[in-house]
Order: structure tokens, then sequence, then C-alpha cells
């Protein structure tokens, strides 16, 4: 029974226990016991206030390793431009169409890029788009006349993130297969970007806790002062 395993696992971690990252994902691989390849996931809670917007921590994120998927990029643009998105791999590329399927409910992608002459049309979408994180954004790179650098950067592994209310952040950094070095890179490279993205109003301490864990797996403390 997946409980049982579940337990089996929690006996690996001991509360308490802050681990370095290295340590972590060694860990995580030993107790992560779903039988597909699990994704691993870092959390953290930062000592900040999003009811303020001068304390939102908000940006992207290049993950040096990917995220070991295919990444599923719809480009919304005019004409002009639909040939520089194919070309960059776009899987979806049109307007007046995807505006339609859109708002009938589909929203089969991971990524949607767009232009700013088009924002206008796919501003209407905000209620459906927002909602799934899929809101194309100039600040997370993907309001664009540079499609093909767009498009490149989702499908290598570039993250986009953003503190939740309580002051929570989490992203993906991988899947369980990956080697330990590239999962340990990855997590470091997304803990550096929170670092480097520390609002200026930010008070008192920044980061309060850093947890690893895979799916269905139990978290395990990271060691913040040894994190990056």
């Amino acid at each position: 029974m997946a409980g049982k395993k579940y337990q089996a696992a929690l006996q690996k971690v001991k509360s308490g226990e802050a681990l370095s990252i290295e340590d972590a994902v060694a860990r995580i691989k030993e107790i992560t016991t779903v039988k597909f390849d699990a994704t691993v996931d870092v959390a953290m809670n930062l000592g900040v206030d999003p009811k303020h917007a001068d304390q939102i921590v908000r940006g992207t994120v290049m993950l040096p390793h990917g995220l070991g998927k295919t990444v599923r990029v719809l480009v919304m643009c005019n004409a002009a431009k639909e040939e520089e998105a194919r070309l960059a791999g776009a899987d979806h590329v049109g307007l007046a169409e995807y505006v339609e399927k859109i708002q009938g409910g589909w929203t089969d992608v991971d990524v949607i890029v767009a232009t700013p002459d088009v924002m206008g049309e796919v501003g209407k979408l905000g209620k459906i788009l927002g909602p799934r994180g899929l809101m194309p954004n100039p600040k997370s790179g993907t309001v664009t006349m540079d499609v093909a650098k767009a498009v490149n950067e989702s499908k290598a592994g570039r993250i986009e993130f953003r503190v939740d209310k309580a002051g929570n952040m989490h992203a993906p950094v991988g899947k369980v297969s990956f080697d330990n070095q590239k999962l340990v890179e990855n997590a470091k490279a997304f803990i550096s970007a929170i670092m480097r993205a520390k609002p200026s109003a930010a008070k008192g301490q920044y980061v309060k806790s850093i947890y690893l864990s895979s799916t269905m797996s139990p978290s395990i403390q990271i060691n913040k002062e040894v994190a990056v």
C-alpha cells in the first residue's frame, strides 16, 4: 500500500534535521517510491508580505539542466511573426483561432508567448489564463517581439516564479532520474534566483525555510545557511 511506503519513507526523515542540498537530493532518491519518474520540487517560505506590491517576489530562472519534460509552447502573434515562431520550435502558432479555443476552455500548453501588438486580444483571456499561470507577462519574458528567444528559453528549461499570498515559493527542478549533480545545480540555480529577487522593502529574515520533495514523498529540510 502507498500509505505503508510513505510511512517507511518518513522513517528516513529526521524531524528538525536540515541537510545540505547534496545530501537532500540523495535522500529524496532514497525515499521516492512511486513507479513513474517523479518530479523533484523546491519549496521556500519567505519573510515577505505579498499584500504589499513592493514585497512581491517574482521573476524567471533558466535551470541549467532543464526540467526533463517536453514543454509545449503556444505563440500568439500576427502573421508576420508566425514563421519565426514555428522555426524556433513553437508547438502552436496563431491568434484568432487560439483566442477562440481558449475561450472554449482549451489550455493544453505549458507556456504562452505573445507579441506586444496582440496583447489587446490576449488580455481578454486573463480570467482563464491567469489562474493557470499561463498569462503572458513582460516581466517573465513572455511578452516580447523576440519570439524565437522566448520559445528557445521556454523549451530549454526557463521557469517563472511568483510568491503566493502566504509567502511561499515553489518550483520543479527536475526528475528523480536526473543525475544527483544535475538536480543539485538546478536546485541551487532556483534558490539563487530567489535570493537575487529579494525586494528592498523586505525586512528581517528573508528566507525562513527551504524544503526538497518529490512526487508523493515526505519533504526534506535544507540547511538554508549552506543552500547556495
